[in-house]
């Protein structure tokens, strides 16, 4: 299973609207016999992939898959016929599915005489799919919040340059956080003061770019802006009544937030996720970020801490609409590692916010696995 997980990761950023999942086959003597994963929408499931490299040596074998096998035919056809008709024996799987369409299939394989077991190292693969498990019952997209900042918060000097606060490390690590998302949002100060492109480079493999979102609801981008070449594909969400006949690139319209600042992040992740978008990399600026932290849809958070410090210039966060020490957002620190002479550290919303932002635990299936792991200006990486 763990081995499956690590599969399962290679899809981020090419699957949505569907999970990641990795899958191996174990022949009756217990040897691996295949392996696969989700690669991309539409393409076979991670058994399918898992079934053909094992050929015939699958029949009497064990599946182990890290979400509950589909029973269903969308535009692929139900993994637990499959696997039936390939003849194993039992099959392992991590985490069951959510969705009512394709749940039920550890029912059918047990009708079908096959012995199955779920639960297997079920809060690593949950972290694994986080953003699609979290996505699916709340009909909008997962939300990772990256930003990069000196040891006393400063994503930026007092006359404005940014660049570069972090090493190449983490800037690197910067984009391999960009493929595995299916978008990446900028608000329009960061495009003033960076000129930001946005887009993957420097990572191996075949990579769908994602997504460029930039939040402006004035229509102030500029038509040279580098986030609107031909790298990847761009939309400009802006107010319902800006004027928007200079912009030549894809318009999103939303109602503004109700305090009249900005724009509301609620319309515009449920317009995100009706485009098939399922996980969001908000890197910047500071006052984008603090809207969607007052929101409450922000779901996981990525600091790079420079060993430097600047003593005045903006903070990484602006206005978050936290008044007192009281209603301070609390995290779990999940991961902390060293970037170079960086420090990474990721975390998430406490047990205790989300109960308070989320009072059924239906609302975030992730949140098991999120307890169980106590385990600058965001486009500085432009």
């Amino acid at each position: 299973m763990q081995r499956a997980v690590v599969l399962a990761a290679r899809g981020l950023g090419s699957t949505s609207p569907n999970p990641v999942v990795g899958c191996v086959i174990l022949d009756p003597d217990g040897e691996v016999a295949g392996e696969g994963w989700h690669q991309r929408a539409g393409g076979p499931h991670a058994e399918v992939h898992a079934l053909r490299a094992a050929a015939g040596r699958a029949h009497g074998g064990t599946a182990v898959v890290t979400l509950e096998p589909c029973n269903h035919t969308g535009r692929t056809g139900p993994c637990a016929q499959a696997l039936i008709a390939a003849g194993v024996a039992r099959v392992v799987y991590a985490v069951a599915d959510p969705t009512p369409t394709a749940t039920g299939g550890a029912a059918t394989l047990r009708a079908a005489g096959i012995d199955v077991e779920g639960g297997l190292l079920a809060d690593a693969a949950a972290r694994g799919n986080e953003a699609w498990l979290t996505a699916t019952p709340r009909q909008r997209p997962f939300v990772t919040w990256k930003y990069a900042a000196t040891l006393d918060g400063r994503s930026a000097a007092a006359d404005g340059t940014s660049r570069w606060i972090t090493a190449p490390q983490a800037r690197a690590e910067v984009h391999r956080l960009r493929a595995e998302s299916d978008a990446v949002l900028v608000g329009s100060g960061t495009l003033r003061a960076d000129d930001p492109q946005l887009a993957v480079r420097g990572v191996d493999g075949d990579i769908t770019q994602p997504l460029r979102v930039v939040v402006d609801t004035e229509a102030t981008i500029s038509p040279d802006a580098r986030v609107l070449d031909s790298a990847a594909p761009t939309v400009v969400a802006v107010a319902q009544d800006a004027d928007t006949d200079h912009l030549k690139a894809e318009v999103l319209r939303l109602p503004r937030a109700a305090d009249g600042r900005g724009l509301d992040p609620h319309a515009l992740l449920s317009a995100l996720y009706q485009r098939d978008v399922r996980s969001v990399l908000l890197e910047g600026g500071p006052t984008l970020a603090g809207a969607f932290l007052a929101a409450g849809v922000v779901d996981k958070v990525i600091g790079y801490l420079a060993p430097a410090l600047l003593g005045a210039g903006p903070a990484a966060l602006a206005d978050a609409g936290i008044p007192t020490i009281e209603r301070a957002l609390r995290l779990d620190v999940a991961d902390l590692q060293p970037i170079g002479p960086d420090i990474r550290i990721t975390a998430y919303p406490s047990p205790d916010h989300l109960v308070r932002s989320h009072p059924s635990p239906d609302h975030h299936p992730s949140s098991r696995a999120l307890r169980a792991h106590p385990d600058a200006e965001a486009a500085e990486e432009n």
